[in-house]
């Protein structure tokens, strides 16, 4: 760490504690070059997860609209909050630990319809119809005979 008085490149640690929102680390430094001292704040680099959309743009990932479409599609279904923000928990983990910093909004879609399979099979159709587009009632029922056949 560079001296910001007199540009010596080594100090030493006086002392260490947490900010107060405990989201980074306070440290005093005392330059070895000059004696002054001078505060440093460490805190996690955290780079964002892009999501890039069917018409090629990218934006920032957002865990709540995978979250209001979930809570759509088991509106009335015996599935608690808690176990959808497992869910939700469970996916962004997956794609943050994938150390991929750029997802396909199609694997994320994916990834939710396959976890929401082993949930509740009836808002895994509901989400699929609205995230599969489908255009009819033949559409519908092929997805509903690829969930009985899997039984």
């Amino acid at each position: 760490m560079k001296c910001p008085y007199c540009g010596f490149d080594e100090d030493k640690v006086i002392d260490s504690r947490p900010t107060e929102e405990n989201t980074a680390i306070r440290r005093r430094r005392e330059c070895l070059g000059c004696q002054k001292r001078f505060t440093t704040y460490e805190k996690v680099e955290s780079l964002p997860l892009m999501v890039i959309k069917k018409d090629k743009t990218r934006q920032v990932f957002n865990r709540d609209k995978i979250m209001t479409g979930l809570l759509r599609a088991c509106e009335k279904r015996p599935v608690s909050v808690n176990d959808l923000e497992k869910l939700v928990d469970s996916i962004e983990s997956q794609f943050y630990n994938s150390l991929q910093r750029e997802v396909t909004s199609k694997d994320i879609g994916e990834m939710v319809m396959a976890k929401l399979k082993k949930l509740d099979e009836v808002a895994y159709v509901r989400f699929a119809s609205v995230y599969r587009q489908f255009k009819d009632i033949n559409t519908f029922m092929e997805e509903l005979n690829k969930l009985l056949n899997e039984k």
